[in-house]
């Protein structure tokens, strides 16, 4: 069993942060299907600190949600303790989380995510003013390999974090510069495990069983964090599971499952945001979600271009209809 400072995990298979998906209703439905630990989308201290209303809202989580980590990005310490005691004040949740891996310009242009890879003292001191600053929530770190290929800040950065009092640390082994190109380097999974005491999670191109078990073996890391392999297919985590277990794993979503489960998503961004925005955040979903089986692409074009919910809720009621003996078994 994986354990995070004083928290123990139901099983080692996490959710990762996403910006723009890892919402609630998403949280939720990754819970459902056996995610051990759920994070949020990656909120900016600044924001919180100001207590921006929509920033808040991005942290808000049900107790079915826990446990539970708030990933929190930032390029100053003062600020970055000040949101995480905030945050850990407010709302409580099990773990607090640390971006130092985001690639995007727009956030590594002010100094914040990966652009700390470029600079050790200054990740060093955001650290320790977050742990600081929670004293009783274990402080975790989601991070890239370094800047660029020849900046690798693997082995020295783990070492670091863990002075500093960081409880776990997730790795996605990509250079910012990889973006999301390429493939990871899973063997800067292994060197940071060697590396350091506390656990450390994969992150990076785990997309079935036996890739799962893969970089287990290769890499002798403690938990696995599912990022992209999540979006339109939640039932990841109870294939991962099961995998876990060595049982025997069970078949892909039928297409009924998965209209299914865009019916309760959709419902659940309606419960969570309202209907006019809940509708619009559900239209990139659709695309996840529908895919491979005939007429796939003239449904989602259907979802993703409907003038509002309705549309949306008879869209997939005709598709429900019209669902065929054979695409209800599992295809993929």
């Amino acid at each position: 069993m994986l354990t995070i400072g004083n928290i123990k995990l139901p099983n080692p298979i996490i959710l990762a942060p996403m910006a723009g998906v890892t919402d609630t209703p998403f949280r939720r439905l990754c819970k459902e299907q056996g995610a051990g630990v759920v994070y949020s989308e990656f909120v900016s201290a600044h924001g919180i600190i100001r207590e921006n209303e929509k920033t808040l809202e991005m942290i808000r989580f049900t107790p079915f949600e826990r446990p539970i980590g708030v990933q929190i990005f930032g390029d100053d310490p003062s600020v970055m303790g000040k949101a995480a005691k905030f945050v850990a004040d407010k709302f409580q949740p099990d773990i607090l989380d640390i971006n130092y891996g985001c690639p995007v310009p727009k956030v590594t242009k002010k100094g914040a995510g990966s652009a700390a890879l470029k600079d050790l003292v200054l990740m060093e001191d955001i650290t320790a003013a977050v742990v600081e600053a929670v004293p009783d929530i274990p402080v975790t770190v989601k991070m890239r390999s370094g800047w660029s290929s020849n900046s690798i800040v693997i082995p020295k950065a783990g070492e670091l974090l863990e002075n500093a009092g960081v409880k776990a640390i997730t790795l996605h082994p990509r250079t910012t510069k990889q973006g999301y190109t390429g493939t990871s380097d899973w063997s800067m999974i292994k060197t940071l495990k060697q590396a350091v005491s506390i656990p450390v999670i994969g992150n990076g191109d785990v997309t079935s069983v036996n890739s799962m078990h893969k970089m287990l073996g290769e890499t002798g890391c403690d938990g696995i964090m599912i990022g992209r392999a999540a979006l339109g297919n939640p039932w990841i985590f109870r294939e991962l599971n099961v995998g876990l277990k060595n049982e025997l794993i069970p078949p892909p979503p039928t297409l009924e499952e998965r209209i299914a489960m865009c019916r309760r998503h959709l419902d659940l961004l309606v419960e969570s945001r309202g209907e006019h925005v809940g509708s619009n955040l559900m239209r990139k979903h659709f695309g996840w979600y529908l895919k491979g089986f005939p007429g796939a692409a003239a449904v989602r074009k259907s979802l993703v271009t409907a003038p509002d919910i309705q549309t949306m809720q008879n869209v997939l009621g005709a598709l429900f209809t019209n669902t065929t003996d054979n695409e209800k078994r599992p295809f993929i």
